[in-house]
């Protein structure tokens, strides 16, 4: 089970991962309503079918579409019926092709979607191996052998990343794998100086030279393992009727950590790590612009959100530091909050993780401990008895909500008399991640450890718990309201996003284009209902999502 720390990520640059991005540049990102109005007479449908080789139409597979220009890429599922369809796609040359786990596709390079008609291209689908990089690590729990060392990663690395691009992707020697640990150690030192030991570090390693070494004690592929099938999650209920549109990170290992819509149309896109920058995307060229932070060393960019005044406010965990980007020198300021005496450039002397920018203009944060700050003064004010917190959101009265994982609580700052309240949910242990309101005052928030979806009325003061398919190993992480009030969540460790029906209590699973999927963090577009936006830092894309029944199938 992950332990009860906010601390972060394991850096995770650091084995090896690179993903491909393209390197474009904008001062100025495109309003997103105009872009949408220029682009409605070049918007073009593609549809089809895919098959498996005996012919039979195959469900559940992500056709891929990768626009040759822009490097924007699309995804959609096929249906019960192997049909698929993709509305309002920009036209040009698109590179399609099909994934699933199992499963391989030819790939069409060079495809015309042309103007003024509907494209049709028909897909032909071949079993596959399934590999050790394609799993969820909900079956790497139950397949790698019970070890200390397979604790410490679940303790230790996933905070932030899973397996399956940073260990299962790559082969090292013993001397390989305990470099790259400490590496880690080095990198994250704010993190894990004080609480992950030279001998955790050594059993790390001989763990990892054990499952991904020269040679390995695990089967070549998962599916030859005894109990490979009841590894697989209990995954009911999933729908096809979901559209994902992705942008590559213009560098490697960027572990963008979320992606915050601007009123011009932008997103701002938060590093984590060793990078050091915050980016700014234009959704319809995919244009990304990086801005560095000047903290030197590891910055840690954790939340990085647009204020109404146009400047961008930034968290920095690995700093105790918070940033406000310029709209007009386009530079970052930093502002340094205090360490504990005696814990200086440790997290738990002194952190700062999600940022949010209240109607005044005041900045809120959450991390070790709770801060507000007030920019006109440049004053912390610190929070000591919210010590260990995470998620942040406002009511509509303007009041402070968060969640304080230390405690297993969720609480409100009254933020004109900044008294705080903290309330305890029924299941202990749960390890509260992100928080949410929605419009009649109800906060949801995610049970990481214990895998509920919490409900609380502050009016009542009562809690009520939603147990989630996959029980304990669901790991709910990033959650937020949709347009049609559905609670949205992804699951962690199953590499899946899902909605509640807050009226009914049920759950559509909606399967993800990618293993790791790693998702912290969901915001609404405020002008695009029905869009979702993300990051999945380790696949190094930000993104968003939206149903095709939504309001924004109409608008992508």
């Amino acid at each position: 089970m992950v332990k009860r720390s906010v601390a972060v990520c394991l850096l995770f640059i650091i084995f090896g991962f690179v993903v491909k991005g393209h390197s474009l540049r904008s001062d100025e990102p495109t309003k997103h309503r105009q872009a949408t109005s220029a682009r409605t007479s070049s918007e073009v449908t593609l549809s089809g079918s895919i098959k498996g080789p005996d012919g039979a139409p195959l469900e559940r597979i992500f056709i891929q579409l990768q626009n040759s220009k822009t490097k924007i890429t699309f995804y959609v599922l096929s249906d019960k019926s192997g049909r698929y369809r993709i509305d309002n796609l920009p036209a040009g040359d698109y590179r399609v092709q099909a994934s699933a786990t199992g499963f391989r596709a030819n790939v069409k390079n060079g495809v015309n979607i042309g103007v003024g008609h509907a494209t049709t291209l028909d897909l032909t689908a071949e079993k596959s191996l399934v590999r050790w990089n394609d799993i969820t690590i909900y079956q790497a729990k139950r397949l790698w052998p019970d070890e200390h060392g397979k604790q410490l990663i679940f303790d230790h690395c996933f905070v932030c990343h899973g397996f399956q691009t940073r260990m299962a992707s790559v082969r090292r020697d013993a001397d390989g794998w305990r470099d790259q640990v400490q590496f880690m150690r080095d990198s994250m030192s704010f993190s894990l100086s004080w609480r992950f030991t030279d001998q955790d570090a050594a059993e790390v390693a001989a763990y990892l030279n054990k499952l991904y070494g020269e040679t390995s004690v695990l089967a070549k592929y998962p599916t030859e393992m005894a109990n490979y099938k009841e590894s697989l999650p209990p995954l009911n209920n999933q729908a096809t009727n979901i559209v994902y549109v992705e942008y590559d990170m213009p560098g490697p290992n960027r572990m963008p950590f979320s992606g915050a819509p601007a009123k011009d149309g932008s997103v701002w896109i938060p590093n984590m790590g060793a990078a050091n920058k915050i980016s700014r995307l234009d959704p319809n060229s995919g244009v990304i612009q990086d801005y560095a932070v000047p903290n030197e060393g590891t910055a840690a960019v954790h939340s990085a959100v647009p204020a109404a005044d146009g400047s961008v406010w930034l968290a920095e965990q690995g700093s105790n530091k918070l940033g406000r980007w310029d709209p007009s020198t386009k530079q970052i300021t930093e502002f340094q909050d205090a360490y504990l005496p005696g814990k200086e450039g440790t997290e738990s002397g002194g952190s700062r993780h999600t940022v949010r920018v209240d109607s005044k203009g005041i900045v809120w944060a959450s991390g070790w401990p709770f801060t507000r700050f007030d920019p006109t003064t440049g004053k912390f004010h610190d929070f000591p008895e919210a010590d260990h917190t995470y998620g942040v959101t406002f009511d509509q009265q303007g009041d402070v909500w968060f969640t304080d994982p230390g405690k297993g609580e969720i609480g409100k700052i009254d933020a004109t008399t900044l008294k705080v309240t903290e309330w305890a949910p029924p299941t202990p242990k749960g390890y509260e991640r992100r928080i949410a309101i929605d419009p009649e005052g109800i906060v949801w928030f995610g049970e990481y450890q214990t895998g509920k979806i919490g409900r609380f009325d502050p009016k009542t003061e009562k809690f009520k718990e939603y147990d989630l398919p996959g029980g304990a190993d669901t790991f709910p992480y990033a959650i937020v309201i949709g347009a049609d009030h559905g609670i949205w969540y992804s699951s962690y460790y199953e590499d899946v996003i899902c909605r509640l029906d807050s009226n009914t209590g049920d759950i559509t699973v909606y399967p993800f284009p990618h293993s790791e999927n790693t998702i912290r963090e969901f915001f609404p577009d405020p002008d695009a209902p029905g869009r979702i936006w993300y990051g999945s830092p380790s696949n190094n894309k930000v993104g968003y999502f939206y149903l095709t029944d939504s309001p924004d199938s109409r608008t992508n």
